[in-house]
């Protein structure tokens, strides 16, 4: 990767964030989360309660980057053909015709999508592994940059259906929502109550495809790598890394999907912080919203009152990250 390519991604994302910005009000960390998301082709899970901005953002991103932003509100009425398309028959022609469904957008938010039946869900399924789309047997690929947001509402299970974990584990991050500080609610008061602001495109949907094929190029050691495998594995052997109280809490590891994203965020977020090689503190600030959805715990963890993200803690506690690689080359010189 070229050394000056980095600092120009930072400076382009650095103008896309300050677009969003000027619509959305704090939710820094989130708003991070969907910028790596969108540099490692990944999909996000967010959960929140509603009124925190998550629609505005995506919205917003879409403007900022020309991209075509469709939002599909999940409900138990919904039928896969609503979110995939169908085949329509003419009467005048004789014909059928393909009629796409809002699947095919840029950014995609699939909001409340706890809300729909399995069948709904698992609609969703090849689109967001493959890219494409199978109406009546023919293949329909959707545009590139590709984005699917999904929204879950904590504080409601009435009527819900949780996502199988198949479907959980092809969203490369599961993103928390928290209520905003008093001073940036009073921010957000003064904003929604005030004159409407008009965000500007600063990129298009092709300068964000060359930034995805940049993200690809940047270097992660092999050290790096292998700390992602250890920390991985520890969620399905946690015996074999000197975790064997934590074997009884979880019933099902992460997936090698968990690997993969965290060295993919882990170079998404190097090129953000205008690097072109990850250090160690890039995947670990990913590790919890690339692992929290993929730990399943047992019912003996449940019924203790322990959470994904407290046995995730333990894992990283246990198992260190690699030293920096310029301090190997401080000590050596």
């Amino acid at each position: 990767m070229d050394q000056n390519a980095a600092p120009d991604t930072a400076q382009l994302m650095e103008q896309i964030l300050y677009e969003v910005k000027r619509v959305v009000v704090g939710q820094d960390r989130f708003l991070e989360r969907v910028m790596v998301a969108m540099l490692a082709q990944g999909h996000l899970l967010v959960e929140g309660v509603p009124g925190l901005a998550k629609t505005l953002t995506v919205k917003t991103l879409a403007s900022v980057v020309h991209g075509q932003f469709k939002r599909i509100q999940f409900t138990p009425d919904l039928v896969p053909a609503d979110l995939v398309g169908t085949r329509i028959y003419n009467q005048k022609t004789g014909d059928f015709s393909t009629s796409l469904g809002p699947v095919f957008a840029n950014l995609l938010l699939a909001d409340e999508i706890n809300r729909a039946p399995a069948k709904v869900q698992s609609a969703l399924l090849e689109v967001m592994q493959e890219r494409q789309v199978t109406i009546a047997g023919e293949s329909h690929k959707v545009p590139s940059p590709f984005l699917v947001m999904a929204t879950q509402n904590p504080i409601e299970t009435e009527g819900t259906y949780p996502l199988p974990e198949a479907q959980v584990d092809r969203f490369m991050m599961k993103v928390m929502v928290d209520y905003p500080s008093d001073e940036e609610e009073f921010v957000i008061v003064e904003r929604v109550t005030g004159p409407a602001v008009q965000v500007n495109a600063v990129a298009t949907t092709d300068q964000l495809a060359v930034l995805q094929a940049q993200c690809r190029q940047v270097y992660v050691d092999p050290s790096l790598v292998q700390y992602a495998v250890k920390l991985v594995s520890a969620t399905r052997t946690p015996e074999k890394h000197g975790l064997k109280d934590l074997a009884r809490f979880i019933t099902f590891g992460a997936s090698p999907r968990a690997t993969i994203g965290l060295v993919e965020g882990a170079r998404a977020l190097a090129m953000l912080r205008g690097r072109s090689y990850a250090l160690p503190e890039d995947m670990t600030d990913l590790v919890p919203d690339v692992l929290r959805h993929r730990v399943v715990l047992s019912y003996e963890g449940l019924s203790e009152g322990l959470t994904s993200d407290s046995l995730i803690a333990r894992i990283m506690k246990q198992i260190a990250p690699p030293a920096r690689p310029l301090e190997h080359e401080k000590r050596a010189a």
